[in-house]
C-alpha cells in the first residue's frame, strides 16, 4: 500500500515515519511566538508587581508632597514664626551679655523691623489711611501755593542764621560757601535752556545733598554712624586677604601693588553680584530712587539710574533702565551720564579705601553725589521734550538671570576680571604717559631756563583758585589743584594714590615742609581732595561711557556724543560742590592735651599728635639771653625742656 505526496504507505509505516496529518509547517516558528508572548506576559506582571511595589513605597512621600503644597502658606508661617522666634532668643541673649558690643545689631534689627512693619501696614491698612487722610490732603494742597512759599522763608531764614554764627567761629567757611554759589552759577551760565530750568529739582538736590552732609558730617549720631560703617567695610574688605594670600602668597600681597588692592575689587564685586541676585541692592536702589523722585519732580527712569550710581559703575547703572534707553529724552539721557560722571563705583571704592582714604568720607561722598548730580543736570540740561516717563509711578527692575547663589558668586567673580585688566592697564599707561609728559615739560622748561616744569606744577597753578575757592588753604592749595588735575586729566585711581602718600606722611609726623617742597595737607584740604575726587569725571571716561552706552542702544550713538561734554562738565563740578560742602561743614579734629600726651608717649616715633604738640611746644618757647622760658599752660609743665629736647631730635625750630 503506497499513497503520493501526502498519503500513508506502508513503507512509510514501516519505517514509522510521523502522519503528516499530525504534523504543519511553521510548527517551530509558532511555537517560538508562544514562547515570547509567554515571557512578555511574565515580564509585564513583573513590572506591574514592581510599579505597584514604588507605588506603595512612595505614597507617603507623594502624600507629604501634597500636604505641603496644600499648606504651603501655613508651613511658610510656621517656618518664618521659629525662624524668628530663635532670632528673638539670640538677639535678647546678646542684648543681656553685652548690650554695647548688641548695639549694631540692635540699630540694623530695628531698621529691618520697621520696614515690615510698614510694608505690613501699606499692604492691610494703606488705603484705609489713605481715605482718612484724604480730606486732610486735599486741605494741604488747597493751601500749598501760599505755604510752600513760607516754608522756603522760613528754610532761607534759618539756614542765613546758622551760617551766621558757625561761620563766626570759623571765617575760613566762608569761602567754601563763596564757591559753592560761584560753582552753582557756573553751571547756571551753561544750561542749554535758561528758561526752562526746573527749580524745584534744583533746590531740592542742593537741599537733600546739604542735610545729608550736616548729618554726616556735623551731628554726632550721623558722624558715628558713618565712621562705624566705614570701619565696618574695612573689616569686611580685609577678608580679601584670605584669598589673595592663598594665591598670591604673603611676600606679593604685602609688597606689590597689584596684588594687594587689585583682587578687592574682585571680592566686591563677587559681594555685590550676591546682593543683586537676592534683591537686597534693588531694593535698596528703589527706595533711594523713590525718595528722589517724589522731592525733586524727575522722572523713575533717570532718578533710578542716578540712584544706582551709588553702587555700581557707569556703565553698569544704566543697565537697569537699559529697556528704556531708546525712549529717553535727550534731559534723560544727559542726567544719566551725568550721574555716571559723578559717583565711584562701589568696587573701587574698596581700592580708595584700601589706599587709606577715610571710609567714612567716600561712603558719604557717593551718597551726596546722587541728589547734587540729578539737580546739576537738570540745571545744564534742563527738559523740554515730553517725557514718555512723566507721571510712571516706578519702572521694574530684572533680578539676573543667575539660577542660584553660587552661581551669582562666580559670575560676579568673572566679571570683575575685565575691570581689573582695564584698571591694571590704564594705571599702567596713565603713569607711564604722565611720566612722558613730564620729561618733555621739563626738558622744554630747560630751554628757558625754568626748572622742574611738570603737568602736576602747571595744575597746581591753572587750578589753584578753584581748590582755594572749595575751601583748602592758600598753602594747601597748589597740591589740592595737583590732585584736581590729575583726575581730570588722567583718572581718580591716580590721585588717590597721590592723596593716600599726602595722608600718610601727615599721619607720620613727617615735617609739613622739605625745603621749598610741601610733604602733606592739612587734615581739612584732605577732606575737601577726598570729596572733590569722588568721581569718574575726566577724560578717558568719555570713551568709557560712549561705548557703553552705544552697545545697548546702537541708534542713538549721534544723541550721547552730543551731550557727553555737558555731562562730563557735570559730573567735575558736582564732585567739587560736594568738597564745597565738606568744606563749609568740616569742624577739626581736637588734638586734645599736649601735656598729657607727652607724658604717655616714649618718643620712639613720630606721629601727626607728636607734630602738633611739638608746634604748640615750639610756639610757646622763649629764648632770651641765652635763658629759655616757656609761657601758657607750658610754664606750669617740670618737664617742659625734656619734651623740647625730645621734639628738637624730631623737627628743627630756632629753639633747639
Amino acid at each position: 500500500l503506497e499513497m503520493e505526496g501526502n498519503q500513508i504507505t506502508l513503507d512509510s509505516l514501516e519505517k514509522g515515519t510521523d502522519n503528516p496529518a499530525f504534523s504543519f509547517k511553521g510548527e517551530g516558528r509558532h511555537y517560538e511566538e508562544c514562547g515570547g508572548l509567554y515571557s512578555e506576559i511574565q515580564e509585564e506582571r513583573t513590572e506591574g508587581r514592581f510599579s505597584s511595589c514604588c507605588r506603595k513605597a512612595l505614597q507617603p512621600v507623594s502624600k507629604a508632597k501634597h500636604f505641603c503644597k496644600t499648606h504651603a502658606k501655613v508651613l511658610r508661617r510656621v517656618f518664618l514664626g521659629l525662624l524668628g522666634v530663635a532670632y528673638l532668643c539670640y538677639f535678647i541673649a546678646a542684648c543681656y551679655l553685652n548690650f554695647q558690643r548688641a548695639l549694631a545689631l540692635v540699630v540694623m534689627t530695628a531698621v529691618v523691623v520697621f520696614f515690615i512693619c510698614w510694608g505690613i501696614f501699606k499692604k492691610h491698612c494703606g488705603a484705609k489711611a489713605l481715605l482718612l487722610l484724604h480730606p486732610v490732603g486735599k486741605c494741604f494742597l488747597k493751601s500749598w501755593p501760599w505755604l510752600k512759599w513760607l516754608l522756603w522763608v522760613a528754610l532761607l531764614a534759618g539756614l542765613v542764621v546758622w551760617l551766621a554764627l558757625d561761620t563766626g567761629r570759623n571765617p575760613e567757611q566762608l569761602i567754601s560757601l563763596g564757591g559753592f554759589c560761584f560753582l552753582v552759577l557756573f553751571l547756571f551760565a551753561f544750561s542749554k535752556h535758561h528758561r526752562a530750568v526746573s527749580w524745584r529739582a534744583v533746590f531740592w538736590g542742593l537741599g537733600l545733598e546739604f542735610l545729608f552732609g550736616l548729618f554726616v558730617l556735623r551731628t554726632t549720631p550721623g558722624t558715628q554712624a558713618f565712621q562705624w560703617l566705614g570701619d565696618q567695610v574695612q573689616y569686611f574688605l580685609s577678608y580679601t586677604t584670605a584669598g589673595s594670600s592663598f594665591v598670591f602668597g604673603n611676600t606679593l600681597i604685602e609688597e606689590v601693588f597689584a596684588f594687594q588692592t587689585l583682587p578687592i575689587i574682585v571680592f566686591f564685586s563677587c559681594v555685590m553680584s550676591i546682593l543683586y541676585y537676592l534683591g537686597v541692592m534693588q531694593w535698596l536702589i528703589l527706595k533711594i530712587s523713590w525718595l528722589l523722585q517724589i522731592s525733586m519732580g524727575t522722572t523713575p527712569t533717570e532718578t533710578l539710574s542716578v540712584a544706582g550710581n551709588i553702587f555700581v559703575g557707569q556703565t553698569e547703572a544704566p543697565l537697569l533702565v537699559r529697556p528704556y534707553l531708546a525712549d529717553m529724552t535727550l534731559s534723560e539721557i544727559h542726567a544719566v551720564m551725568a550721574g555716571g560722571f559723578s559717583t565711584i563705583a562701589g568696587s573701587v571704592m574698596g581700592a580708595y579705601i584700601s589706599f587709606g582714604i577715610d571710609a567714612a568720607s567716600l561712603i558719604a561722598a557717593s551718597v551726596m553725589a546722587a541728589p547734587c548730580a540729578l539737580a546739576m543736570a537738570k540745571l545744564v540740561y534742563p527738559e523740554v521734550e515730553e517725557s514718555k516717563f512723566k507721571g510712571k509711578a516706578s519702572i521694574r527692575l530684572s533680578s539676573g538671570e543667575e539660577q542660584n547663589i553660587l552661581e551669582a558668586a562666580s559670575n560676579g567673580a568673572a566679571t570683575s576680571i575685565g575691570l581689573v585688566a582695564n584698571i591694571a592697564a590704564n594705571l599702567i599707561a596713565f603713569l607711564a604717559v604722565l611720566e612722558f609728559i613730564n620729561a618733555a615739560l621739563r626738558w622744554f622748561g630747560a630751554m628757558v631756563d625754568i626748572e622742574g616744569l611738570t603737568f602736576q606744577v602747571i595744575c597746581s597753578y591753572v587750578l589753584m583758585p578753584v581748590a582755594f575757592l572749595m575751601g583748602a588753604d592758600w598753602a594747601d592749595s597748589p597740591l589740592v589743584a595737583e590732585l584736581l588735575g590729575i583726575k581730570i586729566f588722567l583718572n581718580e585711581f591716580v590721585a588717590y594714590q597721590q592723596l593716600a602718600t599726602y595722608k600718610k606722611n601727615r599721619l607720620m609726623g613727617l615735617e609739613e615742609w622739605d625745603g621749598n617742597r610741601k610733604q602733606w595737607i592739612s587734615e581739612r584740604a584732605e577732606s575737601i581732595a577726598t570729596f572733590a575726587l569722588c568721581g569718574f569725571a575726566n577724560l578717558s571716561s568719555i570713551g568709557i561711557s560712549l561705548g557703553g552706552l552705544t552697545s545697548m542702544v546702537p541708534q542713538r550713538k549721534s544723541d550721547f556724543a552730543s551731550v557727553v561734554l555737558r555731562a562730563l562738565l557735570t559730573g567735575i563740578c558736582v564732585s567739587m560742590l560736594n568738597a564745597c560742602l565738606a568744606g563749609l561743614l568740616h569742624v577739626p579734629t581736637p588734638v586734645g592735651d599736649c601735656a598729657v600726651f607727652f607724658t604717655n608717649t616714649n618718643f620712639s616715633s613720630t606721629s601727626y599728635t607728636t607734630y602738633t604738640c611739638c608746634k604748640q611746644l615750639f610756639a610757646s618757647s622763649v629764648l632770651q639771653n641765652g635763658t629759655l622760658s616757656f609761657t601758657g599752660s607750658w610754664a606750669e609743665q617740670a618737664e617742659s625742656v625734656l619734651w623740647l629736647t625730645e621734639c628738637c631730635g624730631y623737627y628743627n625750630h630756632t629753639s633747639c
